[in-house]
């Protein structure tokens, strides 16, 4: 593990492996750098890769208030230890966070974005106050519910598959990040397709969807890849929003190396 200092002061920890052009990874919503490690094992055959904890998250530290635009900041830093430019992959909201980061001109040579959960029109969204549900929840002591809250209200998970979450080993790691989720659903805001942000990207990206257990993914994901000038979309066939790192991996590398 190495540490970068952000512009505020926050350490922020990544990993590096691998040799070849720089490729930096941001996780998505209620995980922490180990959910990206096995993908960076894919990339490291081609590329030298770093992946970080997002502020908040497992080693990082975290400083308040919280701002997106620390958050970006934070992904300028690591791309500093990387040399100074670098080509980002984001997952989820992290491929949010990715391209706002793109949009705010961290210097990223080429993005590749894996599902971001944006919901195209005539779907239902989340809750208009999740950010001041989650920050409740957790000030209460309640992370547990606050988990529960984003998998049942915002993801739209089942209840059954909910009440068994709470009895997996994985859930006290969940809950421990709990006070992250409301920093993710800043990142989505209103959910829609930012058309206009998109516009302004002009780097190469790539939107990337397998719409397994989410087709809309797939709508969004192209309405998304029509609004970036440079863009283009890539589906997987079968693919859920977890994705396998070793169909994911060839796009990637493809991508990034063109």
């Amino acid at each position: 593990m190495e540490t970068v200092t952000s512009r505020d002061g926050t350490t922020i920890a990544f990993d590096r492996v691998g040799d070849g052009p720089p490729v930096v990874l941001v996780c998505g919503g209620s995980v922490d750098r180990t959910a990206d490690a096995h993908i960076a094992g894919e990339l490291a055959s081609d590329f030298t890769v770093f992946n970080y904890d997002r502020r908040g998250r497992g080693d990082s530290g975290d400083t308040p208030p919280y701002a997106i635009e620390r958050e970006i900041e934070d992904i300028s830093a690591v791309i500093e230890a990387a040399g100074g430019e670098a080509n980002l992959w984001g997952s989820s909201s992290g491929a949010v966070l990715a391209m706002i980061a793109a949009e705010q001109g961290a210097p990223v040579t080429r993005l590749a974005l894996w599902e971001p959960p944006y919901i195209p029109e005539g779907y239902p969204r989340p809750p208009d106050d999740q950010v001041e549900q989650y920050e409740r929840m957790v000030a209460e002591g309640r992370r547990g519910d606050a988990v529960e809250f984003f998998m049942a209200k915002v993801v739209g998970l089942p209840p059954e598959f909910v009440e068994g979450a709470r009895q997996q080993p994985f859930w006290a790691a969940t809950e421990a990040l709990a006070h992250t989720l409301a920093y993710d659903a800043r990142i989505m805001g209103d959910y829609r397709v930012p058309i206009e942000r998109a516009a302004a990207i002009t780097i190469p990206t790539v939107v990337i969807a397998g719409g397994a257990d989410m087709p809309f993914m797939r709508e969004s994901a192209r309405q998304l890849a029509d609004a970036l000038p440079g863009g283009e979309v890539r589906f997987l066939d079968g693919q859920g929003h977890d994705v396998d790192p070793k169909a994911l991996s060839p796009v990637l590398k493809e991508f990034f190396a063109a």
